[in-house]
């Protein structure tokens, strides 16, 4: 891991420690986030915090047609207990995320700083989102940058208000990016969750081959 400024370019990948921090500092510019998700590194840091650069070694990913929907995922989704939409409201997605309290979390990394900068890219047609509504309230979502050249969507962060919610979320991308030859979702690390819906880990070496 080494520092650099605004100016300096990312660091060689072996520079990175065992938990896969690359970096420390620059900013989150437009042309800085572009860069970074382009090369496989994502900003992941708490208030108070210099910005933190990541490229964990293994990489959760699913590939979209690997998704897992179980048994009663089915059903929910036979009988559209949900309605999914798309890039129609990505700020409260985003503040969702970043709102929701999380088992084993004080905080949250979605610092306003954060919420800014993904703006800017929704705003370019880089950050999207998707929106799981019940009886026209928002329960449930998710957003990340799209790679669209790339074919990888590269996953962010995702909420729920009511059980499902954020899997009907997962799903219903994963199945869309299936239909378009997408190759990856970017989970970037490990949870048991990921796990369960179908995603796993691969090397970072593999990851970037797809980039």
């Amino acid at each position: 891991m080494i520092y650099i400024n605004k100016h300096q370019p990312f660091p060689d990948y072996s520079y990175a420690d065992e938990d896969g921090l690359l970096a420390v500092g620059a900013d989150l510019s437009v042309e800085r986030l572009l860069d970074a998700y382009s090369k496989g590194i994502f900003p992941w840091y708490n208030d108070g915090q210099p910005v933190l650069w990541w490229s964990p070694d293994p990489r959760m990913v699913l590939k979209p047609a690997e998704i897992h929907i179980s048994k009663t995922m089915l059903k929910i989704l036979r009988e559209k207990v949900f309605r999914v939409t798309y890039n129609t409201c990505f700020l409260d997605v985003v503040l969702n995320c970043k709102r929701i309290k999380r088992d084993g979390q004080n905080g949250t990394w979605i610092t306003n700083e954060m919420l800014e900068a993904y703006q800017k890219l929704h705003e370019i047609g880089v950050a999207e989102s998707v929106e799981v509504w019940q009886n026209d309230a928002l329960v449930g979502g998710l957003y990340g940058i799209n790679l669209k050249e790339k074919n990888i969507f590269c996953g962010e962060s995702m909420f729920a208000k009511v059980s499902n919610a954020s899997k009907v979320a997962l799903i219903t991308l994963a199945q869309k990016l299936q239909t378009q030859d997408y190759n990856l979702i970017d989970c970037q690390v490990y949870t048991e969750h990921l796990e369960r819906m179908g995603a796993s880990e691969i090397s970072r070496a593999q990851f970037l081959s797809y980039l």
